[in-house]
């Protein structure tokens, strides 16, 4: 069946850096736009980052431009979040899977909370 387990969040304080990981099965993943996602509490979830089937374009929110980089490892079924100099305001949960509106089915997510 379907599998999305994100990893790698943490506590860190602002400044600091954390790389997420998300292990993907039971689905083709390398034919797939891969995107990460967060929700903070008391918000709507966001995208934060995607990236295409062959990792040639990738896409970011405006907030996390600069600071965050997303990639991919086919080989792996894994996409991943690099994560720097973070802020007080990217303390939510991540999540990651296909960028597609049909597609309906979350992980578990991983908490990131940046906090001194």
């Amino acid at each position: 069946q379907v599998q999305l387990v994100e990893s790698g969040g943490g506590l860190v304080p602002p400044g600091g850096s954390l790389r997420l990981s998300c292990a993907a099965s039971g689905f083709t993943f390398n034919i797939y736009t891969m995107g990460w996602y967060r929700q903070a509490p008391g918000k709507q979830r966001e995208l934060v980052a995607t990236i295409t089937s062959g990792g040639r374009l990738i896409t970011y929110l405006d907030s996390v431009k600069g600071r965050f980089t997303i990639s991919r490892d086919n080989a792996k079924n894994t996409v991943y979040l690099q994560m720097n100099s973070l802020k007080p305001e990217d303390t939510a949960v991540y999540y990651c899977k296909p960028n597609y509106d049909s597609w309906s089915y979350w992980g578990q997510g991983t908490q990131v909370t940046v906090s001194s």
